[in-house]
């Protein structure tokens, strides 16, 4: 529990310090000229200020930062059960969605954006845990229901706690408005994002690159 407890301090330190430093990064004043219009990485001009794409990096940056700090915070999570992140992800995520109905790997995997097979890999080592159950789904009989099982609910209710003390503190610097706001931001952004791969799927098979997976 000591050396847990060291560890998780350290890694605190360390997102601070990386905190502190993208911080100065981003608010660092822009020199003059930086940025030419020829060379931004955007033409949207609901994205430049002045011609300068100097902002939407900045943006760019920032969500980068954020994807990194939400995948160490996932991580830590799933360390502190045993698990890696991603089989952290599916536990809580089953456990979220059997309180509708019945769950299956494809609405695992519908939920989560990951491939079936990625899905299946990641529920395979939960069964072998003994956290995840799996029986034939009782309306359709070729689909496989999943479940929690009481040793997986109880590691869940075990962790609550911390869950809810970090996630407290992460987005603790956002009032109501902010909360609801980000939430429909966010929906859109994966939703564009989807798009972008798409084009990029496509200019990419044009050069006969093959994408990597997503």
């Amino acid at each position: 529990m000591t050396i847990c407890a060291t560890a998780m301090q350290r890694r605190s330190r360390t997102a601070v310090h990386d905190m502190t430093l993208a911080k100065a990064t981003a608010t660092r004043p822009l020199r003059k000229g930086a940025h030419a219009p020829d060379r931004a990485i955007t033409t949207r001009p609901e994205l430049l200020v002045d011609g300068s794409d100097a902002g939407f990096r900045r943006l760019v940056h920032n969500m980068f930062v954020l994807t990194l700090r939400h995948e160490a915070i996932r991580g830590n999570h799933g360390a502190l059960l045993g698990l890696s992140g991603p089989e952290y992800t599916c536990l809580v995520t089953l456990g979220y969605l059997q309180e509708a109905g019945s769950v299956n790997v494809k609405m695992l995997a519908d939920h989560l954006f990951v491939s079936g097979a990625f899905a299946t890999t990641t529920v395979g080592k939960l069964v072998k845990a003994g956290l995840v159950n799996k029986d034939t789904d009782s309306i359709d009989r070729r689909r496989v229901s999943l479940w929690l099982t009481s040793k997986g609910r109880a590691v869940l209710d075990a962790h609550g706690p911390i869950q809810r003390q970090v996630n407290d503190v992460r987005f603790g610097c956002l009032s109501r408005r902010e909360f609801e706001q980000l939430s429909v931001m966010l929906e859109k952004l994966i939703e564009s994002a989807d798009q972008a791969l798409a084009l990029q799927a496509y200019l990419m098979h044009e050069a006969g690159v093959r994408p990597s997976a997503a």
